[in-house]
């Protein structure tokens, strides 16, 4: 439990800095206004069906504490990603502690939030968490907002080209710390950037993450991005993610869900753009008695654009994994393409996956499809493999990062997967 007090999140109001803009300070304070008055969602609640809202733990978590400078060293120790990359940052307990930029192209923006409170206030006062939560986590964003102080904020402008990933650390140190953090994305006309999140815990008990993502392509541009959700099997973490596609924007999404407790995902996708193109891709390998809950939206709302989402969960243990994905095609939004799938190995008796997909059309010419596949390694493929002498685990691993190499591979870049592959092999020997 917080030292401050028994009833943590729930209670303990914000604080802002004097020298935080006028705007953000009033709709921060609005923001713990609508926390406090909207009810927690209930077994009931449609958008948290088969979850449970109460496995975030808010009475149980505080706002994380400032770093002291043995935990910033020992996380910027333990910070091992890219070889290459256009800039980096590493946060500890919402803390800025390391950042480099010295990759970047002239006339980017790449800055803290708190950075970009002071000197890009027009960027955020436009795009920063401008778009509707329908997904059910509405008092969580709320939260979010009301204490949200770090995170990166990159700006691209038109026709520049970052061929080099940004990378950012969000490390939570510390007995039942929450952190908040936020990452704006805006790109120019056809301009293009990848950018990879790591959520990520050292040391204590608990820890809490709710995390928000604002991905905003320009016409003809391309983002790429990812999210890999590595804390404590204790953990809490909860990350949403809003995408909005223009014409002809490609946007990438990945979500990577390897630890927590309980975790919960919620993207939503928005092709406002006649000939846009979201990606949304996903993998989770939950053990034990692991719960990783995803819930997706695809809208479109513009002529002959393309949705693409492939989720796979690998489940271990009593584990178990929901899935509720909706596409949504609007009046008008003719020509549209729109995919579905999400498939689930059951690596036990005992794991359990729930998929819930859904199709909403409401114009002509379209081409839609959803479905779920849910079931255990076959007999024939292990016996495939352990007729040629490979041991009965090893030929499970090779099945299990068979069966999640597609939605990997579709990431695209070369070093970002190698360095996701080689956590979700980490991960694969946990799970033996």
């Amino acid at each position: 439990m917080p030292s401050d007090t028994s009833t943590g999140l729930l209670s303990i109001t914000p604080a802002r800095s004097t020298s935080t803009p006028a705007w953000f300070t009033t709709r921060s304070n609005a923001a713990w206004t609508e926390f406090q008055s909207l009810p927690l969602p209930g077994l009931k609640d449609e958008n948290w069906r088969y979850s449970n809202a109460k496995k975030i733990e808010l009475a149980e978590h505080a706002p994380a504490k400032t770093p002291t400078a043995e935990q910033s060293k020992a996380a910027l120790a333990a910070t091992e990603g890219l070889k290459e990359r256009a800039a980096r940052f590493v946060f500890v307990n919402d803390t800025l502690v390391e950042s480099d930029t010295s990759g970047l192209p002239a006339g980017v923006v790449c800055v803290s939030f708190e950075e970009a409170l002071k000197s890009h206030e027009a960027a955020l006062q436009q795009h920063f968490m401008k778009g509707d939560l329908p997904l059910g986590s509405g008092k969580f964003a709320a939260l979010h907002l009301a204490h949200v102080k770090a995170g990166t904020v990159i700006i691209v402008p038109k026709n520049v080209v970052i061929e080099k990933p940004v990378e950012i650390f969000h490390w939570v140190v510390g007995d039942h710390a929450a952190i908040f953090p936020h990452t704006l994305v805006v790109t120019g006309d056809h301009a293009q950037v990848s950018v990879v999140d790591h959520y990520r815990s050292l040391e204590g008990e608990g820890g809490l993450s709710i995390a928000i993502a604002d991905l905003v392509g320009g016409s003809g541009s391309q983002i790429t991005y990812a999210a890999c959700q590595e804390l404590a099997d204790d953990a809490q973490a909860l990350h949403l993610s809003s995408i909005t596609a223009g014409r002809d924007a490609s946007v990438k999404s990945f979500q990577v869900q390897l630890g927590a407790a309980f975790s919960r995902s919620e993207s939503v996708s928005d092709l406002v753009g006649q000939g846009a193109r979201s990606d949304m891709l996903s993998v989770s390998l939950p053990i034990g008695d692991q719960i990783v809950d995803q819930r997706t939206l695809q809208r479109h709302k513009a002529p002959h654009a393309t949705s693409d989402l492939l989720y796979k969960n690998a489940l271990y243990g009593q584990s178990r994994s929901i899935f509720s994905g909706l596409i949504i095609v609007d009046e008008g939004a003719h020509y549209t393409d729109a995919y579905q799938t999400c498939r689930n190995l059951l690596n036990s008796n005992e794991a359990e996956a729930t998929s819930l997909p859904g199709l909403e059309i409401n114009a002509d010419q379209v081409k839609c499809s959803h479905g779920s596949t849910s079931g255990p390694i076959a007999d024939e493929e292990l016996f495939y493999l352990k007729a040629r002498g490979i041991p009965d685990i090893e030929s499970r691993r090779l099945i299990v990062e068979g069966f999640l190499a597609d939605v990997i591979e579709r990431f695209g870049n070369s070093e970002v997967l190698d360095t996701l592959v080689a956590r979700i092999d980490e991960k694969l020997l946990k799970a033996e």
